[in-house]
């Protein structure tokens, strides 16, 4: 199993230590803590869309509001991922973290709150916009701490964390319609999901508080991933695989709804199919590092993913499972050797970190642009069949960029 943990703070001097802890105990409470971040980090997506006809019209959103609710916290994510390092330069990474989490709950409690005279089109602006600012700093840090603090169990840790992230988005996925039923409102269905980030951020308080922030100095040098042709053609194939992959959250509830699929089925579908994503990630980055080089296998779980996303648009709905089936499958598996190349394509860790620095700012900002393409063709269509001809497009241009970043070169 290739090492997809990467530790953006690698440059820094000195070196960031471990957590500072003491014995075994306060050890494997770290690492619940961390693991329990990791559950809270996209249920912030799923959930919206669980709910998002129900948000729309009880909320009376203009279709501009939706577009942006729905690609705003992607963008985020690529916006504030260069700024996580340089924070933890000066406050810590595990303080870095706490924080995140805290901004993550008041985003998230924000998120639903109606204003009197201005509704709650303000809320949902910026307590989706707080939520993936968040995020994005938790994305950068969690991987690296993981690193320092578990390099013996890293490979149990790495796929605890990182399975929590895939469970968190089929959590909101499959809960959030079922709560919304339960209490009658979209707002009691939103808030809901404040509570876990704040049990985690009373959990994590603790141990993050008695670290003691050192002073470090950024090192300059080393390689420029940036004039690399190599590092452009892993990072297009970051973006295609972040256009789909961000979208299925965002809008395949929607897509299924709009086909006559109730709230509550669709949620469980979304969520099965998410399920199906940890299957794919656990075995795709095994295999690709076993082949001689990976350009067979990108393309396959891209071609799986874009076919499996048309399928789910455009198939039978007698079909339905076996389309989100596939698309599961395909997605999982594309995002973990889309994370994997960072490995394979570099021989040491400092341009593997700077590598992940490029794919993630660019990944995630420019990826972004699938959910907001996806909310403009159905605002001027009225439905998601163009969604659909744009899934295959991005499938196959995924394939090639997978082709071109498979092949056995180094950064």
């Amino acid at each position: 199993m290739p090492e997809i943990a990467v530790d953006a703070e690698i440059d820094e001097d000195p070196a960031p230590a471990p957590t500072q802890l003491k014995g075994k105990r306060a050890l494997a409470y770290l690492a619940v803590c961390l693991i329990l971040i990791g559950l809270n980090l996209r249920t912030v997506f799923s959930s919206f869309s669980a709910v998002l006809p129900e948000v729309t019209s009880d909320a009376g959103l203009p279709g501009w509001s939706v577009v942006v609710l729905t690609t705003v916290p992607v963008t985020l994510l690529g916006v504030f991922a260069p700024t996580a390092p340089v924070l933890a330069r000066r406050f810590g990474a595990e303080r870095v973290l706490l924080g995140a989490m805290a901004v993550l709950t008041a985003g998230l409690l924000l998120r639903p709150a109606g204003l009197p005279g201005a509704g709650y089109l303000p809320a949902l602006l910026v307590g989706t916009a707080a939520c993936g600012a968040a995020i994005a700093l938790c994305n950068v840090l969690l991987p690296g701490v993981v690193k320092r603090d578990f390099p013996h169990r890293l490979g149990l840790m790495g796929g605890l964390y990182t399975t929590a992230i895939c469970a968190s988005a089929a959590l909101g996925a499959g809960f959030t319609y079922p709560v919304f039923t339960a209490t009658g409102h979209w707002t009691s269905a939103l808030w809901f999901w404040a509570v876990p980030a704040a049990v985690v951020l009373l959990l994590f308080l603790p141990p993050a508080i008695r670290q003691h922030p050192v002073r470090h100095q950024h090192l300059k040098g080393g390689v420029n991933v940036w004039r690399s042709a190599v590092a452009w053609q892993v990072t297009a194939f970051m973006v295609l695989q972040a256009m789909m992959s961000f979208s299925v959250f965002a809008w395949l509830a929607p897509i299924l709804r709009d086909r006559g699929v109730d709230g509550g089925t669709a949620g469980l579908i979304v969520s099965v199919s998410i399920v199906l994503q940890m299957l794919g990630s656990l075995f795709a980055p095994a295999l690709a590092a076993r082949l001689k080089d990976q350009r067979v296998i990108n393309m396959v779980v891209a071609l799986m993913t874009g076919c499996g996303f048309a399928l789910s648009i455009f198939g039978p709905t007698e079909l339905i499972w076996v389309w989100t089936g596939l698309l599961g499958l395909g997605q999982g598996s594309l995002t973990a050797v889309a994370l994997t190349m960072i490995m394979l394509r570099t021989r040491d860790a400092h341009t593997a970190a700077h590598l992940s620095g490029m794919m993630q700012g660019v990944g995630y900002g420019v990826g972004s642009t699938g959910t907001l393409m996806v909310g403009q063709l159905h605002q001027a269509t009225g439905g998601f069949a163009a969604a659909g001809v744009l899934f295959l497009v991005v499938g196959l241009l995924a394939a090639f960029f997978g082709y071109r970043a498979g092949r056995d070169r180094f950064v």
